[in-house]
């Protein structure tokens, strides 16, 4: 069966971006804004290692971090005998030599029993290159927002209002003390398959948590102010991208970007642990 058997029809029509009532105020999470859409759809499910294993085989495409060599691994996948280089201002990150989508925690892992999960370890150039040979698309932040919203203009997050916790976390995000102790209410410590939990009123899964997925955007900021204005020119000259769902390691004492409106963005040639993506058309 082909892949676009199973979109989701998502209606056009009036809708917005953002949020009145920002949390993370330096991602720009506001103001909310008008936005028109033309009906679309879009793969309720994020792209697994499965399906990017065949892309891989029918092209015999590298990623970015196979051509780098390494890639960041959260500390608690790595091999813990390893001695790593850590992100400075977040030292949970490890630079991993031979961590890439086949290897996601580096050398010493593998795909076995992870097919069903989403990739990870793709950069946006990887998504996009994925994207052409599916004959699909990476969705915009409108797109994306809209589709998680479920036909709900007020969703703060795909099932409506409730707020995750520790005991009932409703996603694949981190419970405990982050980053020091992950206690797996969820039951997953990093990835789950892509068909977990519930689904939106659009028919999506995993639109919160499990891995941060790529739109086609640039990151910029919704003000017309000088600072915006340097912001966003210097998004386009690092070629900054635009991300949205939060992951598996969010928590809201840290990383409250579950919600919908959250947003972050990072170079396009970064791959992690915890980012992948799903397909538009």
């Amino acid at each position: 069966m082909s892949w676009t058997n199973r979109l989701r029809e998502i209606p056009g029509g009036q809708t917005h971006v953002g949020t009145n009532a920002p949390f993370i105020r330096p991602d720009c999470e506001g103001p909310r804004r008008k936005a028109r859409l033309e009906p679309y759809r879009m793969d309720p499910f994020a792209v697994t290692n499965a399906w990017f294993a065949e892309f891989v085989a029918d092209t015999g495409y590298r990623t970015e971090a196979e051509q780098f060599g390494w890639s960041l691994v959260f500390f608690s996948f790595t091999k813990q005998d390893g001695a790593y280089q850590r992100v400075a201002a977040t030292p949970w990150w490890c630079r991993v030599d031979g961590a890439d989508w086949a290897h996601p925690f580096g050398p010493h892992s593998d795909l076995d029993g992870f097919a069903d999960h989403p990739v990870t370890q793709v950069s946006w150039h990887d998504a996009m290159a994925f994207a052409t040979w599916a004959g699909g698309r990476l969705p915009s932040e409108v797109e994306w927002e809209h589709a998680a919203r479920g036909g709900d203009a007020d969703a703060t997050y795909p099932w409506g209002e409730t707020e995750p916790s520790d005991t009932e976390p409703l996603c694949n995000i981190w419970q405990g003390n982050f980053p020091q102790e992950n206690t797996c209410v969820d039951g997953f410590a990093g990835t789950a398959p892509v068909d977990s939990f519930g689904v939106n009123p659009f028919g999506l899964y995993n639109m919160a948590g499990n891995v941060w997925e790529w739109s086609k955007d640039i990151f910029r900021v919704a003000s017309v102010s000088k600072s915006a204005r340097l912001r966003n020119a210097d998004s386009v000259r690092q070629d900054i991208r635009l991300l949205k769902g939060g992951s598996f390691l969010c928590h809201k004492s840290y990383c409250y970007r579950y919600r919908i409106a959250a947003r972050t963005g990072v170079t396009s040639n970064s791959a992690t642990s915890h980012m992948g993506f799903r397909l538009a058309m």
